[in-house]
């Protein structure tokens, strides 16, 4: 009995694995007709109705959607395959069941007056190219754009220039610059045996950790809906005070100025009268003068000095 029991078991589990993996080979009564380029197939044969009502509708459905599935893809496999990328895909034939459109088709855009007059002079637009691709242009173009994007600015049209007299800052940054300027941005680039690490090359965004203890960016995210959900707007104290001390600086500050406004001196000259004396002198001056013609002497007036 037990044997037989054990028996039964395999046997179940074969059948149930066999209801799984069911064939590829599916019998119709009629062929399907396919129509490989929209990946659509009609299936003609009539249902059984008997079978219908014995099963259930779900499972009916569902067997009939699994076989016809199955028949669309043996078909697709019978058209010529190509792999690209490691992967082996099918080329789809042009699909031959129109669809309906969503929309009208658009018109025809109607011709300016040069393509008329083009037209009936019969002249053709002919493009006309005085370029030619240059390998070693497009590499120095990468490499200038290259040393662009790491400096931080445009890409500079007949190349970089250097300058007269550079320092041993502008030589590093140039290292820097020079080793930066490659397809992967110097990560590869090797150091020289006594080169130092460069200096100031900026700061590197930092980000919140994506694995680990979420408890921080939990209560973030807690507090940006507490003030969301708030109908009042959120307090700064710190803020709202050091705004009402410097109104009150302001208002103290444009009382004073009212009240005292400038003030000048006033200076005045001082003047003073004084007397002053003056000695009267008297002397006594004694000359000669002419007499008379006739010869006489006499006293002459004195002279003034």
């Amino acid at each position: 009995m037990a044997a037989c029991s054990i028996e039964d078991l395999l046997a179940k589990a074969e059948q149930d694995e066999a209801e799984k993996l069911k064939s590829i080979t599916v019998q119709k009564e009629l062929d399907l007709e396919f129509d490989i380029g929209n990946l659509v197939a009609y299936d003609k044969n009539r249902i059984d109705i008997r079978q219908f009502r014995e099963q259930k509708k779900e499972d009916f459905l569902r067997s009939l959607a699994r076989d016809n599935t199955q028949l669309l893809v043996n078909e697709i496999w019978k058209h010529p395959t190509e792999r690209v990328e490691e992967v082996i895909v099918v080329k789809l034939p042009e699909p031959t069941t129109p669809l309906p459109r969503e929309k009208p088709p658009p018109k025809p855009r109607p011709p300016t007056k040069w393509e008329e007059f083009a037209k009936l002079k019969g002249i053709q637009k002919k493009k006309k190219t005085n370029l030619v691709w240059d390998d070693v242009a497009k590499n120095e173009l990468h490499r200038l754009r290259n040393i662009a994007r790491a400096q931080k600015i445009k890409v500079p049209g007949v190349g970089l220039t250097p300058t007269a007299q550079q320092s041993k800052t502008d030589l590093a940054r140039a290292v820097n610059v020079a080793k930066s300027s490659t397809a992967s941005a110097g990560k590869f680039q090797d150091r020289l045996p006594k080169e130092k690490a460069p200096r100031n090359t900026g700061k590197k965004r930092k980000f919140q950790p994506v694995i680990g203890n979420f408890s921080n960016e939990k209560q973030r995210q807690l507090d940006l809906l507490k003030v969301l959900d708030s109908k009042k707007p959120r307090l700064d104290v710190n803020k709202a005070v050091n705004k009402q001390m410097r109104e009150d600086d302001r208002e103290e500050s444009a009382a004073k100025f009212k009240k005292g406004g400038k003030k000048g001196r006033k200076g005045g000259n001082f003047s003073g009268k004084g007397k002053g004396g003056g000695g009267k002198g008297k002397g006594r001056a004694g000359g000669k003068g002419q007499g008379p013609p006739s010869g006489k002497k006499g006293a002459g007036k004195p002279g003034k000095r």
